[in-house]
């Protein structure tokens, strides 16, 4: 039987504990809550399945080991982020939402120890952003999970002689890229492919060419610097099935060995199959109501409030359909989400003086943007509209994955 929580607080619950989430939180408790009148009243409840927050995009690279990436960049403790605001303005729980019930009010949450409960919020984020379909490549849990998924992985891949992996968007072309040169090491200057690699990695496509997000130039650059890595991309073919049944997919399947059947009657054999295609939105507690088709979050994608939900609810990254899933849409978002917000909260207080005449409004930037790196020193990729060259998707991402940028993040000092 779930407990209600009973509190005298206003509390804003915010559902996700990564660059979202943690984001608006930063945002609300350094530009919106000392603004409203009894602002001790107001709590900021910030919900997340793990205690830790991770720089996801290194996945990739942080899987295949510790001393790859700077493990305390990697990895952050959240409550610590925290310390600086006043504890009658935050509180953290170790949780997972498991219903909503837009009408009453109400979230339900479990905690991670397995107690579950029930609180009545008065303003709702919904920052629990999306799961990778290999446990590899992302954070769904607590932080030691995925650590310990990473040492079975590092196991098995010192015995692989062979890797599949299952899609030809950032996340694969990343995978790899990164577990080629490691594995590999790099053809030389004049040498168009790496001969005979130590192990052949194949990367089955979909699509004409790799990384459709981009134009098709640059994916046909990719697959170039991916050759010199020894991996071998197979294009407009689907994996149709992969035997034993979910290989890579479970924690007790993933470093199994598989057969891989393609759309073309194609059967390959693998060591390790790492799919790497799609991501599920982690909203399995919204009403279906609330949800688009693809299973994200129906949201204003101007406002970024959840409309159909009633009043202070509210959604962004992954988890929402407001824009294309990528970080830099949620950097975009977050800025824009607080201030409304904050003009939401104010209106509905005894200051409605001082809100803002009206709401900010979110315009995504749809120029080609993205940039993918292939190992530790090349890759591909366009900002803006514009296609940038490999040195300066090494500068931007493939040192180190973002992790120059997440300090800032984390600590809120990026939203001072």
């Amino acid at each position: 039987m779930a407990s209600s929580q009973n509190t005298s607080k206003k509390q804003i619950i915010i559902l996700g504990g990564s660059y979202g989430g943690i984001s608006v939180a930063h945002q609300l408790l350094k530009h919106a809550i000392p603004d409203l009148p009894d602002n001790t009243s107001y709590e900021v409840v910030l919900i997340s399945p793990s205690t830790q927050v991770m720089c996801r995009p290194a996945c990739p690279r942080a899987m295949i080991s510790d001393r790859i990436l700077p493990q305390e960049k990697l990895f952050v403790d959240i409550v610590k982020q925290f310390d600086q605001y006043p504890t009658s303005n935050f509180k953290f729980i170790h949780g997972t939402a498991t219903k909503l019930d837009h009408q009453e009010h109400v979230v339900s949450i479990r905690r991670h120890e397995g107690t579950d409960e029930t609180l009545h919020y008065y303003a709702l984020v919904i920052a629990t952003g999306a799961t990778s379909k290999s446990p590899l490549l992302g954070l769904s849990g607590d932080a030691s999970e995925l650590r310990a998924r990473w040492a079975d992985f590092r196991k098995a891949l010192s015995q692989a002689k062979s890797i599949v992996i299952g899609g030809g968007g950032p996340s694969g072309v990343e995978t790899a890229g990164e577990l080629g040169e490691y594995l590999n090491g790099r053809a030389g200057w004049f040498s168009s492919k790496l001969e005979n690699p130590k192990v052949p990695i194949t990367v089955i496509n979909a699509q004409d060419t790799i990384l459709p997000q981009l134009r098709p130039k640059i994916g046909k650059q990719a697959e170039h610097r991916l050759a010199k890595v020894g991996v071998t991309v197979i294009n407009n073919v689907k994996v149709q099935s992969v035997v034993p049944d979910n290989v890579g997919l479970t924690v007790d399947q993933l470093t199994s060995a598989a057969t891989i059947s393609l759309s073309s009657d194609q059967k390959l054999t693998a060591d390790l199959y790492i799919p790497a295609f799609g991501t599920t939105p982690n909203t399995s507690f919204v009403p279906q109501p609330l949800l688009a088709s693809d299973g994200r979050v129906k949201t204003n994608a101007t406002t970024l409030r959840v409309d159909d939900a009633g009043p202070f609810v509210y959604a962004l990254g992954d988890a929402s359909n407001a824009a294309r899933p990528a970080i830099h849409n949620i950097l975009s978002q977050i800025p824009v989400l607080a201030a409304n917000i904050k003009r939401d909260l104010l209106l509905d207080s005894s200051a409605k003086s001082q809100a803002t005449a009206q709401d900010v409004v979110f315009k995504e930037d749809t120029r080609e943007t993205q940039l993918v790196p292939i190992g530790t020193k090349k890759g591909v990729g366009a900002m803006m509209g514009y296609q940038v060259p490999s040195w300066v998707v090494w500068l931007i991402k493939g040192r180190d994955y973002w992790l120059w940028t997440t300090g800032r993040l984390w600590s809120g000092k990026q939203w001072n």
